[in-house]
């Protein structure tokens, strides 16, 4: 065995970006780890520590040997049944065996699964550690997840940053080699202002020690977001407030400071009177601090800032910030005060100027479509159209006011704000910040039949129209975000008595004739299914799923109920086999050319498909009742007595039979029994 020991990677740099800083980090770590695997340099099983700052990425692997273990290997040659030939080698092994630097006689034979072959055994000393790492660093370093590279000085080299050092230690000894021009050692710098300069690192085990007591660096990018959890939360907790920050904000500040400390900080009352979504947005966007609401949910004109300094007295740090704050939260009133010059209504004007797209028009165009298909589905939920209109009419007018220029993110928020003010409806300005959602995965839906009408033809006048002109998703590629706005056209109309099929229809009915392809409508339906199918898949079975889609359901409100009606037909008995005959029926049916007639009952031969036919028939009136009633697990259990003379009808009925016409009356017969058998979801489906 070699010696093993602690091995530390680590590269000094200029300031990393802060939000890509984790993603650097572990890309930079797992390949290091899994380049020394390959080389069975370490254990398969070993698990590295990353540290990141935002002057450094690093990794620590324990157990690392200092000399790669011996190298075996078996080089394949010619089959042994065609090698030689009259007691001599043929041209293809004598050439083999030159190739591996032997004689013939030298070589071996070997079973490659299918017939012996010669072959070539060899073992060669591992390579040390010194000879292969400034490698996989390089390699390493090439594989990160970075588009734009730099260069600095007169160096010919490329990276996310300038780089300034590299270590690379195993154990206490420093493993000789150079990456970006950069010769190994086993000194690093810690904090810019904090730390005295240099720092020598003992060993690579003492690493994230050293560095934080001599450096003032908190070398793990987890232990110091955790640590500036903490201190944000204490410091919250101190002022009975909350904090306003999304976990992305977190990840951002950590990655801005290598020593976090946590400061409080206030500004002017004044600036309340101004949307607190503007002013959060500003605080989180721009400037990186953490708003503080009080127990009611509002926001508080307190906030906590994450320092890189540490200071006897702060107050120099905390009145810096403060100044700079003021200053964007001027900016935010301004807009917000400039905006309330003009009403809403009066903006619709300038849209005109904004391109939806060049193939379908302009977004004044696009408010005309809107408005008319949001009147349109307010009417089919029992809603008031002309309060869905005014809604949709307004939706897109904030996109040219100050604020929403200046933070796109709040559009329909501050269009919900406009609204108030200009006295529109309440639920006409609910609509209106409403019509967007849901804007992500687990986002909430649109609250009111006003408010889902709109957020409805908002995201079918998307689809419909980008789809329309061509621009379908592939792949990754989804540039107009069209699954995401199937995804929550899905999730409203599976809360809604609507027929999904007509409200595609409705859309493409807004826009110009000719403008979109013919077959938009059933494409985009057959779209939102295949979305379907994957949304339903967390929660049910995909059998299950793929019988009721195939009947193409349009009510997409009574899916889940005939799902759950599925599912517990499944569970009877007589499921099994009352699915192998229904695929059985169904693959009959495929073959069946031409118009199937009516049953009958004249025509019947046997006495099987006459107990069959008298079976369905008395059934069938019990089924529709229970379906029409929306009874679907009721329906689906009426089939479980239908077994036997199914079973019955199989075993002593030849359907395809010689005289055409009983042929015909038995398929007859078994599509009248395959219709009602799909009343609820295509049962032969369930079959396995």
């Amino acid at each position: 065995m070699t010696m093993t020991a602690t091995l530390l990677i680590e590269l000094l740099t200029e300031e990393l970006p802060p939000k890509a800083l984790e993603k650097l980090a572990a890309s930079f770590a797992d390949t290091i780890t899994d380049e020394l695997k390959k080389l069975q340099f370490v254990a398969s099983n070993v698990q590295s520590h990353v540290f990141a700052s935002p002057r450094r990425l690093a990794v620590q692997i324990p157990s690392v040997a200092a000399i790669q273990p011996e190298q075996h290997s078996v080089r394949r040659g010619p089959a042994v049944a065609s090698g030689m030939k009259d007691g001599q080698p043929t041209p293809a092994l004598a050439g083999f065996a030159r190739s591996c630097g032997v004689e013939v006689s030298q070589l071996t034979t070997v079973h490659d699964g299918k017939q012996d072959v010669y072959a070539h055994e060899s073992t060669k000393a591992g390579e040390s550690l010194s000879a292969v790492l400034s490698g996989i660093v390089a390699t390493a370093l090439k594989k990160l997840p970075a588009p734009k590279l730099m260069r600095w000085g007169d160096l010919d080299v490329q990276f996310v940053r300038p780089v300034h050092g590299l270590m690379m230690l195993h154990g206490e000894q420093v493993v000789a080699g150079e990456v970006l021009g950069l010769q190994s050692g086993n000194v690093t710098r810690g904090h810019r202002f904090l730390s005295a300069g240099e720092v020598s690192i003992p060993s690579a085990d003492a690493y994230p020690r050293t560095l934080a007591e001599e450096g003032k660096v908190i070398a793990s990018f987890l232990a110091r977001r955790e640590l500036v959890r903490q201190r944000l939360s204490h410091a919250a907790a101190r002022l009975n407030a909350t904090i306003a920050a999304p976990d992305a904000l977190f990840d951002e500040v950590t990655g801005l400071v290598e020593w976090p400390v946590v400061l409080e900080a206030g500004f002017e009352a004044e600036f309340l009177n101004v949307p607190q979504e503007c002013l959060i947005l500003t605080m989180q966007q721009n400037q990186k601090y953490f708003p503080l609401l009080d127990a009611d949910g509002k926001l508080m004109n307190r906030f906590l800032l994450v320092s890189n300094l540490e200071a006897a007295d702060p107050r120099y740090i905390i009145g810096g910030n403060e100044r700079v704050l003021r200053a964007r939260l001027s900016d935010a009133k301004f807009f917000y005060e400039q905006d309330q010059k003009h009403r809403l209504d009066s903006r619709l004007p300038r849209l005109e100027h904004v391109v939806y797209h060049n193939k379908i028009g302009n977004q004044l165009e696009r408010i005309t479509r809107l408005t008319s298909i949001a009147s349109a589905i307010a009417a089919k939920l029992g809603a008031d159209s002309s309060l869905a209109g005014r809604a949709a009419y307004l939706a897109k007018a904030d996109l040219v006011s100050d604020m929403v220029g200046e933070f796109p993110e709040l559009q329909g928020i501050m269009g919900r704000y406009y609204a108030r003010l200009d006295g529109e409806d309440e639920v006409v300005a609910d609509a209106i910040e409403g019509h967007y959602h849901p804007r992500f995965a687990g986002d909430s839906l649109p609250q009111g039949e006003i408010a889902t009408a709109v957020a409805l033809a908002d995201k079918l006048e998307t689809i419909v129209g980008i789809w329309g002109i061509g621009l379908i998703p592939t792949g990754d590629k989804d540039p107009f975000a069209l699954r995401r706005a199937a995804l929550g056209v899905l999730r409203m109309v599976l809360e809604q008595p609507l027929d999904l099929k007509a409200l595609i229809s409705d859309a493409a009915d807004a826009f110009p004739a000719g403008l979109l392809s013919a077959t938009v409508v059933d494409e985009v339906y057959a779209f939102c299914l295949e979305r379907l199918k994957n949304y339903l898949a967390n929660d049910y079975k995909g059998d299950e799923i793929d019988a009721v889609l195939a009947l193409a359901p349009t009510q997409l409100n009574e899916v889940g109920a005939i799902l759950a009606a599925v599912a517990q037909f499944k569970a009877l008995p007589e499921a099994a086999t009352l699915a192998a005959a229904n695929k059985r029926v169904k693959n009959i049916l495929k073959k069946t050319e031409g118009d199937i007639a009516a049953v009958n009952p004249a025509l019947f031969a046997e006495d099987a498909e006459r107990a069959l036919f008298a079976a369905v028939e008395a059934l069938a009136p019990a089924v529709d009742a229970k379906f029409a009633a929306h009874d679907f697990a009721g329906a689906l259990t009426q089939l479980a007595s239908l077994r036997a003379p199914v079973d019955a009808f199989f075993d002593g009925v030849m359907v395809m039979a010689d005289d055409l016409a009983v042929r015909g009356n038995r398929i007859a017969l078994l599509a009248r029994l395959a219709a009602l058998f799909n009343r609820v979801a295509d049962i032969s489906l369930l079959a396995e």
